[in-house]
C-alpha cells in the first residue's frame, strides 16, 4: 500500500484542480453510496453531490490549501481519512475565505473514491 501521506496529498491536488476547472467534472471520484455533507446540508449519491458542487453559485473558485493530514480509516488500510484545510477565493473576491474539508477514501481496484466527503466555511 501507498503512503496515505502521498495519496493524502496527491488527491487533494487533483481534486482541488479538477473542482478550480471544472466542478462538474468530480463524478468519476463519487458512487452512488458517497455521501456530502456541505454546510450541514445532505447530499446521497454521486450525481446529487456534483448536482450540489455545480450549483454552487460562483463563476470561478481558487482553493489554496495549507494542510493535508492522513489517518488510516481502518486496520486492513483499505480506507483514509484525510483532513483539508485552506483558503479559498471565488470570482473576484479578494479576501480569502478560510474551509475545512474532510475525506473518507475507499481503496478500489489502485485508485481511491470518495465515500464521505464533509465540507464548512469557517467564520471568526
Amino acid at each position: 500500500m501507498a503512503d496515505i501521506n502521498t495519496v493524502a496529498r496527491s488527491f487533494a491536488d487533483y481534486y482541488y484542480g479538477i473542482f478550480d476547472k471544472d466542478r462538474s467534472q468530480l463524478a468519476p471520484l463519487y458512487r452512488d453510496a458517497s455521501m456530502l455533507t456541505f454546510e450541514g446540508q445532505q447530499f446521497l449519491g454521486a450525481k446529487a453531490v456534483v448536482e450540489k458542487l455545480a450549483s454552487l453559485p460562483f463563476q470561478a473558485v481558487r482553493h489554496r490549501v495549507s494542510t493535508v493530514d492522513a489517518q488510516p480509516a481502518n486496520p486492513q488500510g483499505s480506507s483514509i481519512i484525510v483532513s483539508v484545510t485552506g483558503q479559498l477565493l471565488v470570482d473576484e473576491e479578494s479576501n480569502p475565505q478560510q474551509f475545512s474539508q474532510t475525506f473518507q477514501l475507499i481503496s478500489e481496484a489502485g485508485s481511491y473514491w470518495v465515500y464521505n466527503d464533509i465540507f464548512r466555511l469557517n467564520y471568526g
